[in-house]
């Protein structure tokens, strides 16, 4: 079901696929037997996409376990999202250096930026993930705003993408577009189109917002 959902995406416009893989129970499982099998799949279905994973701590619940799972991954993701906001994400940055797996950064707050200067990773960071949860919009540029200047004085320059959700995830569509960042939109984030009405699934959504990009240079993942 998620090859199939990833290759309507990808006739959609998405240049990229992040996914959250799962095991046969359903839940969210970095666990190798559930990477690589959605790996194998997506690869098969969406040949030449580029395609990331989550490495969030709540799927594991355990940072050894994570660390080990993404040790025994067979089927490596191009990338993987780490939260800088979570204690292992130094650890769970350099497990991915040493399989030669991107790294995206996750930043949700000027803390998580300055904890990325502090930590040094910079190096190996393919890109910045801005991921912003305020639902304020002024708050939510606040953020966005404050974690950029915090990479540029830090001479940290990278590709950068805005992701929203629910109320801001149209507004960062449009402030990704004009600042020629990525943007990342699925059902995880929000189920509304920018016309108010619900989706009917990822593919809409995907066209939606490359509507918005058409003119621009921008990747919709």
């Amino acid at each position: 079901a998620m090859a199939r959902d990833g290759a309507a995406c990808v006739a959609a416009g998405a240049a990229e696929l992040h996914v959250h893989a799962r095991g046969l129970d359903g839940r969210e499982s970095l666990a190798p037997e559930a990477i690589d099998r959605t790996i194998l799949a997506l690869r098969r279905a969406c040949p030449g996409t580029l395609i990331g994973v989550s490495t969030g701590a709540w799927i594991e619940n355990d940072d050894e376990r994570t660390l080990a799972a993404i040790a025994g991954w067979s089927e490596l993701p191009d990338y993987a999202s780490v939260n800088l906001s979570e204690k292992a994400a130094p650890e769970v940055m350099e497990r991915l250096r040493q399989r030669g797996i991107g790294i995206e950064a996750g930043l949700a707050s000027v803390t998580d930026a300055e904890r990325l200067v502090s930590i040094d990773h910079g190096s190996q960071v393919l890109r910045i993930l801005i991921e912003i949860s305020e639902q304020s919009l002024d708050a939510a540029w606040e953020v966005s705003d404050g974690i950029a200047t915090v990479l540029d004085r830090a001479g940290m320059r990278r590709a950068v993408l805005l992701h929203g959700a629910d109320v801001t995830v149209w507004p960062f569509v449009h402030r990704a577009a004009e600042r020629n960042w990525s943007t990342r939109v699925g059902l995880e984030d929000g189920k509304q189109l920018p016309d108010g009405t619900t989706a009917s699934g990822n593919a809409a959504l995907t066209a939606a917002a490359v509507a918005i990009f058409r003119a621009g240079r921008c990747f919709i993942s």
